[in-house]
């Protein structure tokens, strides 16, 4: 089935416009849903009231019938925060990763000093951070587009970026200079950690659900995965034919999908290393000779959506493909040219995805889930795979939690 457009954001273009340095490699959504972040290409990144895109689309006629992200509940305490505003920041340098972050009080720094700190993170607060291309990352303010923090280590591009989900404020960024490093933005942006284990450059990072592990992809057929506790490298998955470039964790924290140029994603069982699905986007698919080289349908982006059901991945075949997680084949597609980047929005409801500059937005399959898949939800975000193994429960319910069937 062919995906329904929901609507796009194009970024301006000038005569003289240089091709080179317009990519858009990065896009994000607020974990609150509140804000849209895309970089529009040569250094400056575009942060949007997701409500605001929501209602111009619907003025143009080009949505009709996905869920609206609800508006954000904001502070009333300065009068900035009741209405999200636009903000255009220019980061000196070409953008290549994107990342929101907010944090929850309670949760406590793991700095001794902290009556030290510059910055009182409150309860509304939201950050973004930006990785630049000359190794620099820039936290800015989201609700006033102010600069906060330059966080300077890394050697070579910061390629990609994630904040623990769990409120703590800690960032780990990847990098061309084959590193991640992790900051803890509570301790002013101090750098806790240098996780070292990468032969070449590091493509992509992501938490799990509950920040307990991290995972990391990059030009090897490897994927790392390490404890956030102890700073040390859990395993390597390995499985893949090329370089690895792109990865999320599931809503659940029981499965992990990676997208490499090998034309192929797979999802994983992270906690015990198996390939549970491959999602091919060459068919027949190619030997391992093959595969290792340029092919045309190299996978540039991979992500999941809330519900843990479907996939979204975008490929060199100019193609965008949602697939379910018990299915061999995409249950929609949609085109798009020399894509490079893809996420869903917080509500699940609209994937977006970017190319040169601009933003495309389709709306996702909608299915109502099942009553077991909630559950096996519910359990597995508490339970890892060995754990549920020991369950003095029948074989097909052990399969059905454990994703093999």
């Amino acid at each position: 089935a062919r995906s329904r457009t929901v609507g796009e954001l194009l970024a301006p273009t000038s005569p003289f416009d240089k091709k080179c340095g317009r990519e858009n490699w990065t896009v994000a959504f607020a974990p609150d849903g509140s804000y849209l972040a895309w970089s529009q290409g040569h250094r400056i990144v575009k942060l949007v009231p997701w409500a605001q895109c929501l209602n111009n689309f619907l003025l143009h006629g080009t949505k009709n019938g996905t869920n609206a992200a609800r508006p954000p509940r904001l502070s009333s305490e300065c009068g900035h925060r009741n209405r999200p505003c636009e903000h255009v920041l220019d980061c000196g340098d070409i953008v290549w990763g994107l990342a929101f972050g907010s944090s929850v009080p309670d949760k406590q720094s793991r700095c001794v000093n902290v009556e030290w700190h510059r910055f009182k993170f409150g309860q509304d607060q939201l950050l973004l951070a930006t990785g630049l291309g000359n190794g620099r990352i820039k936290i800015w303010d989201v609700y006033t587009g102010k600069l906060l923090l330059n966080l300077m280590d890394h050697t070579e591009v910061v390629r990609d970026l994630t904040f623990a989900p769990d409120g703590s404020l800690i960032l780990v960024s990847a990098s061309r200079d084959k590193t991640l490093r992790v900051w803890d933005l509570k301790d002013d942006g101090n750098m806790m950690k240098v996780l070292r284990g990468h032969p070449n450059w590091v493509y992509g990072c992501a938490f799990s659900p509950d920040s307990s592990i991290l995972c990391s992809v990059g030009a090897s057929k490897a994927v790392f995965l390490w404890d956030m506790d102890k700073y040390s490298m859990l395993r390597k998955l390995e499985g893949h034919h090329n370089d690895v470039v792109a990865c999320e964790f599931s809503p659940d924290g029981a499965l992990l999908a990676t997208a490499s140029y090998d034309t192929r994603v797979y999802v994983w069982d992270p906690h015990i290393g198996v390939i549970l699905r491959e999602f091919g986007h060459l068919f027949p698919p190619p030997t391992p000779i093959f595969a290792g080289g340029a092919n045309d349908r190299w996978v540039r982006s991979v992500c999941f959506s809330h519900d843990g059901l479907h996939v979204a991945s975008l490929a060199d075949d100019k193609m965008v493909r949602f697939w379910r997680i018990d299915e061999e084949h995409p249950v929609q597609v949609a085109p798009l040219n020399n894509g490079l980047c893809c996420t869903f929005s917080t509500d699940g409801s609209v994937l977006a995805a970017g190319q040169d500059g601009s933003v495309y937005f389709w709306a996702t399959p909608s299915q109502v889930c099942s009553l077991q898949h909630l559950c096996r939800m519910a359990i597995r975000r508490v339970m890892p795979t060995s754990h549920v193994k020991n369950l003095p429960i029948p074989c097909k319910m052990l399969e059905f939690l454990c994703y093999q069937i």
